[in-house]
């Protein structure tokens, strides 16, 4: 199994490919429906994105309310299709990494290889046990949003796999 750190760099966005496993470490944003929806309007009106997309990884979780003595609650990858009107825009922006589960649409693979960005998928389910990777979390914003607010978390070797490679091939 191979072992990344964030933020993802070209030859490390190269060296990855469908279906190999990997322990990512560093910082990623979350952010669900509800905010890929505000982040797409917030570009068409020409206002800034509340984080610095470029060379960013965006994990699709939405995590449950904290319980005493955890950073945050668990969470689980959501359903990436929700997001595929949205990510061509923020992997043009300079998205590199993204984080969910389930296929991805030929726009979203296409725009991954055009842009040098890879999506990983976590293993659904296993939010209890992956939330011992997550070591911090804050709320960034759209705080209104609850459990859809964007995050910064930090991972210390949380497992996924490479779902898209840069190349276009799929596990799917």
């Amino acid at each position: 199994m191979k072992r990344i750190n964030l933020p993802l760099d070209l030859d490390t966005i190269k060296s990855l490919r469908a279906g190999e496993k990997v322990y990512i470490s560093g910082e990623v944003y979350t952010a669900r429906d509800a905010a890929h929806k505000r982040f797409y309007e917030a570009v068409n009106s020409g206002a800034q994105l509340p984080i610095d997309i470029k060379g960013a990884t965006i994990y699709y979780t939405g995590p449950a309310p904290t319980k005493p003595g955890d950073v945050c609650g668990v969470a689980g990858p959501t359903t990436s299709y929700r997001m595929d009107k949205y990510t061509p825009m923020l992997l043009a922006m300079g998205l590199k990494g993204i984080i969910g589960k389930g296929k991805r649409s030929k726009e979203v693979i296409d725009c991954l290889v055009k842009n040098n960005a890879v999506y990983f998928a976590a293993v659904g389910g296993a939010a209890a046990l992956t939330l011992k990777c997550i070591t911090a979390s804050e709320v960034i914003a759209y705080d209104d949003l609850g459990t859809e607010a964007v995050r910064r978390m930090t991972f210390k070797d949380f497992p996924v796999f490479v779902a898209v490679d840069s190349y276009g091939n799929s596990v799917y």
